[in-house]
């Protein structure tokens, strides 16, 4: 068994997707900074300063009893909160990762496109007369010698 998932593991395709899965979560750190430290605090400057990892509905308040002036806040007070404002910064980092892994399988499938060699010209054609497959470049039919015309 130790020899048969050595195998597994060292198949190209397995080992293919264990880079990938690590590149993906890299990948997954960078966006969240991206979306948490770049692009979230100019949308909640124009809002009015909504920092949106701060967003939540109070459920039940806590001890000590509300005010809370974060989530943090809440949290640290035993508070039942739902954390909508951290939501939507997910939502947003799903929408650019898959943006981006949009427009990474839409550059492989051009590239696979260009690499597809046209399709070869026919070597044989259809009589015509007796329907027997002749040679492409005939001019007559060596089944029943009708002459035909060039196409």
């Amino acid at each position: 068994m130790p020899k048969e998932f050595k195998e597994f593991i060292l198949r190209g395709n397995v080992v293919d997707m264990a880079v990938g899965l690590i590149i993906g979560a890299a990948f997954g750190a960078i966006v969240k900074s991206l979306v948490d430290d770049i692009i979230m605090p100019p949308i909640g400057l124009l809002l009015g300063g909504v920092d949106f990892a701060n967003l939540y509905f109070l459920l039940k308040a806590g001890s000590p009893a509300p005010p809370y002036v974060s989530l943090a806040d809440a949290q640290a007070a035993g508070a039942v909160t739902i954390n909508y404002g951290t939501s939507i910064n997910v939502v947003i980092s799903f929408l650019i990762v898959a943006f981006v892994v949009f427009l990474l399988v839409r550059s492989v499938n051009r590239m696979r496109r260009e690499e597809e060699a046209p399709p070869a010209e026919p070597t044989t054609k259809e009589c015509p007369y007796c329907l027997s497959a002749i040679p492409a470049k005939a001019t007559r039919c060596a089944y029943c010698t009708s002459e035909l015309t060039a196409t």
